[in-house]
């Protein structure tokens, strides 16, 4: 086996029969469906009640009722109430969900450089413009930079 240092990933041989281990595979159990995503981005907004993330998702009551279960379970979002009288709960990301802030960025990213539209798109504020985020990847232990403008960033 080799590791793909890009993405963390080991590489198992073709004559292996088990699919290959690796934590983007795992994230994506969890998160990998539309709606999860999209929910994670309303949460991150600070969208927290159910109509709401409806609303702005455009997920069907059921399916989103059950992404919401599963991101709780997960540990990336938690109930909060805020009413009690009827009891309501708000959901809000937990520690493990504010970490997905850098995939939602680099999918904002993506998607703003390769699939451009006519249409007015939310935005991301930041401060009195609109984010530009650049996405770059560094070595948690060297602090290189691996990953930068969409390319593997090489070292001379």
């Amino acid at each position: 086996m080799q590791t793909d240092l890009a993405l963390g990933c080991i590489a198992m041989s073709p004559a292996a029969t088990q699919p290959r281990a690796c934590a983007i595979a795992d994230t994506l159990g969890i998160v990998g469906e539309r709606w999860a995503l999209l929910v994670v981005r309303e949460l991150f907004w600070g969208v927290h009640r159910f109509s709401d993330i409806q609303r702005n998702t455009g997920a069907p009551r059921d399916v989103l009722s059950a992404r919401l279960r599963s991101l709780v379970e997960a540990g990336i979002a938690e109930q909060r109430p805020y009413s009690e009288r009827p009891p309501r709960s708000g959901y809000h990301l937990t520690r493990a969900g504010r970490d997905l802030a850098p995939v939602l960025m680099a999918l904002y990213e993506w998607g703003d450089r390769h699939l451009p539209s006519d249409d007015e798109r939310d935005q991301f504020p930041h401060g009195d413009h609109r984010l530009e985020p650049v996405i770059e990847v560094r070595c948690r232990e060297c602090g290189d930079v691996v990953w930068r403008d969409g390319r593997p960033h090489r070292h001379a």
